[in-house]
């Protein structure tokens, strides 16, 4: 089914772009004075094409997050037609393993005896260290892994991601990066708003030539490790030591690395939000996320509206004036 997109217009100093699933948007302004190029209808796209795991086996190193799991779990998914394909896998404590894949909304159980606490620390002695979201990496991969603790502190649950680099050319959001305005990204989790901001970055920084600047909070977009994954291309990467400094490092971003494009994921609250608008004020192209379905949902969340509320106005304002 084709995505359907939303659209706001704004001025060239803050976000330009809402879309819903799967994440593709129309530069700013009017949709109908753009060239035929820039019109809903050549950017429209299936979740297919967007959301889907890339076909470059190189870049896909699913066996590092394979090593992880229970021996039994691994060698079901290596034997499994659909691995490509895989999404997560879920390790709760007393539950049997399960397995989620893309385009499937159903589950998969991997086999029929419940995971232990000694292979849940098993993983969890085999990753990277964890972050003050609870959530950790494997050194020089994409792949994401969440915990779930008890009220002691003790991991009962792991969500293993699977994190792939975006394969496509990425053709239709070309234009919009040439276009120079910035753009904000909406979708539920889960939908691929971080891999295509990967593959955004991978454009700027090496087809476009832009000095480009990633705040990474949960190393995400550019992996775990000092060494940012290649699906990054030779963007750099600024890593947060805890969460709720990602707005001090956007703007160290800004003040001292003299980026031509931020590129930020998830932002959620007052203070990244107000770092937003000030780094757009400074002439910076911003690509950032958020979570949502549509536009509406933006303007009426009370920490996220300051981020198209004041352009929507104008945009109002102007078609007012023209009416006069």
């Amino acid at each position: 089914m084709a995505a359907t997109l939303g659209v706001a217009s704004s001025s060239s100093n803050t976000f330009t772009l809402v879309s819903q699933r799967p994440l593709l948007l129309f530069p700013p302004n009017s949709i109908t004075s753009r060239p035929a190029r820039f019109r809903p209808q050549s950017l429209v796209c299936s979740a297919a094409t967007i959301g889907a795991p890339s076909t470059y086996a190189d870049d896909d190193d699913i066996h590092s997050l394979l090593q992880i799991l229970p021996h039994d779990v691994r060698d079901n998914l290596l034997c499994d037609s659909k691995l490509d394909q895989l999404l997560e896998v879920t390790l709760d404590m007393g539950r049997l393993p399960q397995a989620y894949y893309y385009g499937d909304s159903e589950r998969r159980y991997l086999r029929k005896m419940v995971v232990s606490m000694e292979e849940l620390e098993y993983a969890e002695s085999a990753i990277g260290e964890w972050g003050g979201d609870n959530r950790a990496g494997i050194a020089g991969t994409l792949h994401r892994i969440s915990a779930i603790r008890n009220k002691h502190g003790k991991v009962v649950g792991l969500t293993c991601r699977v994190g792939r680099p975006l394969g496509e050319e990425m053709d239709m959001v070309r234009d919009l990066l040439e276009y120079g305005k910035s753009i904000l990204f909406l979708g539920r989790p889960g939908v691929g708003k971080t891999t295509v901001m990967r593959g955004i970055s991978r454009v700027l920084s090496d087809q476009l030539l832009k000095r480009v600047v990633i705040v990474d909070t949960s190393n995400e977009i550019g992996g775990d490790g000092d060494i940012p994954h290649p699906a990054i291309g030779t963007a750099r990467r600024l890593q947060v030591p805890e969460p709720w400094m990602q707005h001090k490092v956007m703007i160290e971003a800004v003040e001292n690395h003299m980026p031509e494009v931020i590129i930020v994921d998830e932002i959620g609250t007052e203070a990244e939000v107000h770092a937003c608008r000030t780094i757009a004020q400074r002439g910076v192209m911003l690509i950032g996320s958020a979570h949502g379905k549509k536009l509406e949902d933006v303007i009426k969340n009370p920490t996220l509206s300051d981020l198209v509320r004041v352009n929507l106005f104008h945009e109002y304002k102007n078609k007012m004036l023209a009416l006069l």
